[in-house]
Order: structure tokens, then C-alpha cells, then sequence
């Protein structure tokens, strides 16, 4: 089973809220030389300014990856919102080695992280070794890469958590039905396995993109060069914001910040990683819960809050997430199928057919777009 990042996201934060798990003692074990950066001893600010990339299959024709919208993405991502760096995330070597390509001939520093899931362990690991020797000739060649080795393996993963697929583990963890000290077990026995496959094949940074949960007490970041956080997290003000992500922070460990952002609406910040469920899929079509008002001030307005925290600490990295997501298209002619409102994108698919799955389709920029373009600009002079 292939999952969207984007469609299951907010599990991680409902997870997080209802399952209290021991803290995991970390084993020492060699890296590579962690690469220097604002976050330990570098300049002021976040070294590396960028944006989470999605190359899934689609789940129309119209929505499908092709090398002629990547292409045309990544020279938006470099030349209109001025990001200096793009992590590449999904499944299919095909699709990651060929929006990796595209960024680095547009002169990008590329974090490569493949996210195959729900399928057995060994696919996954070959699924990585084969991404990450393609990350290693690009590196040879004389691009600016990282190597995660995945995202948030104890929902990706089968056998960290009981369940067939990640709604079942998600039931699983939710409910209790599960056992803390063996989940945590597991989850470090395969993130071992995972960092050894990745030195195996790939000679420079490597991280992982852990949960919240995970990185502050189960992840033995010692197995890799960067400390790697998806961060979802509201607060009020900048300072609790800095606390928060401060609990992250290892020292001699550079830490980046692999994910970041919020839905278009008013109060999704609050929601957090759950800003996705707003809309009823039980319904056909689905449909945007009644009074959800848009809102691209809101997600703009979080991203700008967050980054400043990013920048005040001197993180090494910070990306965005995400890009665009074809199949959650805006609708301004009517708010029941604004499936963007519940989109993390920072840009606004647009169909030439409102409502039509066949459509062809363009995007515009969000405000949140136009936010971080004029923030990465800045901060590039």
C-alpha cells in the first residue's frame, strides 16, 4: 500500500497526545563527521532555507508526476521563493532520482528521503539503498546532497506497532493496544538497520525525519551526522516555540527541522498535524466541514512565526512543507470542496474544470508562499 505524507499527517499529533511511552536510553555508535552549520557554531540564522517536495504518483492522470512539472517546479522553487534547498520525499526511485536531478541542475542543495511504507521490511530497505545510491553518484558528481533514510518509521513501518497498514496502527496506538518497551525496541532495531544501509551506500550527511515523540526519546541519534525533527507544534509566542524545539537539540548534533507547517484556515495552527481532517471522506465527494473559513493569512502568519524561531536558534536547516498537493484542489466557487483549505501546500492547484478529476490543472502562490519567498530572499543577501 502507497500512502501520501499529506494524507495521513495529523496522525502523528493525535498519536502523540494520547500515548504515554518510557523514555529510551540511546547506544553509542560511530558517524560520519557532522557537517557544520549555524546550529553549531556557524552564523547566525538557519543555514539552509528550503521546501518539502512530494513526488507521489497522483491519484488521477491529470495529477500524475511528470519530469516537465518538476522541472517548471523546481525553477519556482529556486528562482521564485528563493529556497536554497529541497527535500525530495515519496516513494518510486524513478520518481525521487528524477525530481532530485531536476533540483540539483537548478542549482539546489537536495535532501533525498524516500517513504515506501506498509510493505515488508526488505523492500524497504532495498527501496533505500537504491535511493541512496543514486544520492551518492549525485554527491560524487559535485552536488550539495543529504540522505534521509525515512520519516517517522514506527507508523510507516510494519511491525513496530501492530496493524496491517497505518490506519490500523494508528487504531493501535490510539486505543493502547500495544506494547510501549517492544514498539520502542523495534522502532531502534529497524532505524539501526536503516542509518547501516544508508553508510552502506551513501558517504555523506545522513538523518532521519523523526516524529516529535520519536526524536526526543526513542531515536539513537547518535547512528546519524544530523538531528532530523518534523514539527507541527502551536504556541502562543516565539519563546515557548524556542523551549519546544530546544528539547531536540544534541549536543555536537546540528539540528534541522525536516518539516514544517500548517493548513489555510482559521485555527488550523491550533490543530496542529490534524489540520487535514477537517474533511469528511465518509461523504461522496467529500466535503470541508460546515463554517471552516479559508484563510492563507492564518498559514502564512504560522510559517513566519515558526521560521523566526528557526532563526533565533540557528538551526541548520528548515523546509517547509510542503510544496503543492495536486489532488487537494481550491475551489473559490465553492467552500464545500476548498479541499486546499485542508492542504499544507504553499501553493493553490487550480483546475481548468472545477470539479472534474479528468481536468488539467495549474497552480498559484498562497500567501504563505509570497511570505517565505520575500523571508528566504532576505536572508540570501
Amino acid at each position: 500500500m502507497r500512502i501520501s505524507r499529506a494524507g495521513f499527517l495529523g496522525m502523528t499529533a493525535a498519536v502523540s497526545g494520547a500515548v504515554m511511552l518510557p523514555t529510551a536510553r540511546a547506544a553509542a555508535s560511530a558517524g560520519a563527521p557532522a557537517p557544520r552549520g549555524a546550529a553549531d557554531g556557524g552564523r547566525r540564522g538557519v543555514a539552509y532555507r528550503g521546501v518539502v517536495y512530494e513526488v507521489g504518483e497522483g491519484e488521477t492522470p491529470a495529477t500524475a508526476w511528470s519530469v516537465r512539472r518538476i522541472r517548471a517546479d523546481m525553477r519556482a522553487v529556486r528562482h521564485d521563493l528563493h529556497a536554497d534547498s529541497v527535500k525530495v520525499t515519496g516513494d518510486g526511485v524513478e520518481r525521487l532520482t528524477a525530481a532530485a536531478g531536476e533540483a540539483v541542475d537548478r542549482g539546489l542543495q537536495v535532501w533525498l528521503e524516500p517513504t515506501l511504507g506498509d510493505v515488508p521490511e526488505r523492500e524497504i530497505l532495498d527501496h533505500l539503498a537504491e535511493t541512496g545510491r543514486f544520492a551518492e553518484r549525485l554527491r560524487r558528481q559535485g552536488a550539495d546532497v543529504h540522505l534521509s533514510v525515512g520519516c517517522e518509521f514506527w507508523l510507516f513501518v510494519p511491525g513496530i506497532v501492530p496493524g496491517d497498514n497505518v490506519f490500523e496502527r494508528i487504531e493501535n496506538l490510539t486505543t493502547g493496544n500495544f506494547d510501549p518497551e517492544r514498539m520502542i525496541r523495534r522502532l531502534r532495531r529497524f532505524t539501526a538497520r536503516a542509518a547501516a544501509v544508508g553508510r552502506s551506500v551513501f558517504h555523506g550527511p545522513l538523518t532521519y525525519a523523526a516524529a516529535e515523540e520519536e526524536s526526543a526519546d526513542w531515536v539513537d541519534w547518535e547512528l546519524f551526522d544530523i538531528v532530523g525533527l518534523d514539527y507541527y507544534g502551536y504556541h502562543p509566542d516565539r519563546a515557548a516555540y524556542i523551549r519546544d524545539i530546544g528539547r531536540h537539540i544534541r549536543p555536537g548534533k546540528p539540528l534541522s527541522v525536516n518539516e514544517f507547517g500548517t493548513c489555510t484556515f482559521k485555527g488550523a495552527p491550533e490543530q496542529g498535524g490534524m489540520g487535514w481532517a477537517v474533511v469528511d471522506h465518509t461523504k461522496e465527494p467529500p466535503e470541508a466541514k460546515a463554517g471552516l473559513v479559508r484563510s492563507e493569512r492564518t498559514q502564512a502568519a504560522y510559517l513566519m512565526d515558526v521560521l523566526g524561531a528557526f532563526e533565533e536558534m540557528g538551526l541548520y536547516a528548515a523546509m517547509a512543507f510542503t510544496f503543492v498537493t495536486p489532488d487537494a484542489p481550491h475551489r473559490p466557487d465553492e467552500p464545500r470542496y476548498d479541499y486546499d483549505m485542508a492542504s499544507y501546500a504553499l501553493v493553490k492547484p487550480l483546475q481548468d474544470r472545477p470539479g472534474d478529476p479528468a481536468s488539467g490543472w495549474h497552480w498559484e502562490p498562497k500567501e504563505s508562499f509570497r511570505a517565505l519567498a520575500r523571508a528566504y530572499a532576505r536572508a540570501s543577501r
